[in-house]
């Protein structure tokens, strides 16, 4: 399915053809249950929150609807005080309200037959409108549910410490800097993604070596303690006095 982006990434980039060598085969796959809506709202559901958290309100949110994720108008139908009842912060009612409110005046246009015929760059135009909804986030819409096969999230921070590993550099890559080595990437940038985020499993946090080497020049050396020359006592003259 990704042979010919592997073919692609690795004849352009000698370097991340290693990192290829290194994770093996590509397993990238889009989530395709439920709606493009239901993929945004969890998306905001699970910002900055753990994982198991996240899950449970996200739950206590689909029991209100029966067992399944609200549509835009029957989010902005249910009274604020019953989402708070379920765990939602004020901050990330008014995130998925506003969502609601934008699908449902066609600004975030959702719907497959329309979404699919626009691009990258006006899908992000778009949902980027929505508070709460960045540039990262759109990435990750555009990788893991619509399946687009060019999109570099400069932004993220586990690209960033991948590409400073690979490519050894000193200092960690600004996303222009991302942009820049992956230039070569388009079309296929969204496998070259998969790779770099999987090359960071097991692996040491960046800095790690150079962190120790620097504890060892600061920490300091055992010394033998130096024999010192026990004190001689002075001898006390008694002043003579003159008769």
């Amino acid at each position: 399915m990704h042979d010919p982006s592997i073919h692609h990434l690795r004849r352009v980039d000698p370097v991340l053809a290693a990192v290829i060598d290194r994770v093996g085969p590509c397993r990238l796959e889009t989530r395709r249950e439920g709606t493009h809506f239901d993929a945004l709202v969890r998306s905001i559901v699970y910002q900055q929150l753990s994982g198991k958290a996240a899950s449970t309100i996200l739950g206590r949110v689909h029991e209100l609807y029966g067992g399944r994720s609200p549509t835009p108008t029957e989010l902005l139908a249910t009274p604020d005080e019953t989402l708070r009842a379920a765990g939602l912060s004020r901050q990330k009612l008014s995130y998925l309200k506003d969502l609601a409110a934008k699908v449902e005046s066609g600004v975030v246009p959702l719907a497959a037959d329309t979404i699919d015929h626009l691009g990258d760059d006006e899908i992000i135009e778009r949902l980027v409108q929505v508070k709460g909804i960045g540039r990262w986030t759109v990435h990750m819409f555009l990788i893991f549910r619509l399946g687009r096969p060019d999109v570099l999230p400069e932004l993220d921070l586990g690209i960033q410490n991948a590409i400073r590993r690979a490519y050894r550099l000193r200092k960690q890559p600004k996303p222009k800097d991302v942009l820049r080595i992956g230039k070569n990437w388009t079309p296929h940038a969204s496998v070259a993604s998969w790779y770099l985020w999987r090359s960071l499993e097991g692996a040491k946090p960046v800095g790690a070596s150079s962190a120790k080497k620097q504890a060892r020049k600061t920490k300091p050396k055992n010394r033998t303690k130096s024999r010192t020359r026990p004190k001689t006592k002075r001898r006390k003259t008694r002043s003579r006095r003159r008769i």
